[in-house]
């Protein structure tokens, strides 16, 4: 057993997200273990930049109200206890509603994320669908 020293709570760039959000890693796989963990918190608004993972994310809502979109696909408004799965390859956005802040847990393998144009204000803005109404 090992017990693993916390990182500082980091800031995330503004080349990946609108607005503010921080990270707190709360895993990071090393050697043959490729798993990542991080708690992610956003302020009112913020959101990242349209992305994809290579092996896929999953994405636990912790507080708040999540807001998720893949490309070409209705905005889902996820709530505590929610779990978002995005696959391989699949591009999407995930951030917090306008009006509060949302907290998330972003796990997914390896650090093979492509990095794509930042979501619009209109695309923010479009019509959204709850979660538990696709479940």
């Amino acid at each position: 057993m090992e017990i693993v020293k916390r990182p500082a709570t980091v800031k995330l760039p503004e080349q990946w997200f609108t607005g503010d959000a921080w990270a707190d890693v709360i895993y990071r796989g090393e050697g043959e273990s490729r798993a990542r963990a991080n708690m992610v918190r956003f302020a009112p608004g913020a959101r990242t930049a349209w992305h994809s993972h290579g092996l896929g994310q999953a994405l636990y809502v912790v507080e708040g109200i999540a807001l998720v979109q893949s490309r070409d696909g209705e905005i889902v408004q996820a709530h505590p206890g929610e779990v978002i799965w995005t696959p391989a390859g699949e591009e999407h956005w995930h951030g917090a509603a306008p009006d509060q802040f949302m907290a998330h847990i972003a796990l997914w393998e390896t650090d093979d994320v492509a990095w794509l144009d930042h979501v619009t204000d209109a695309e923010y803005a479009g019509p959204r669908v709850l979660a538990r109404d696709l479940a």
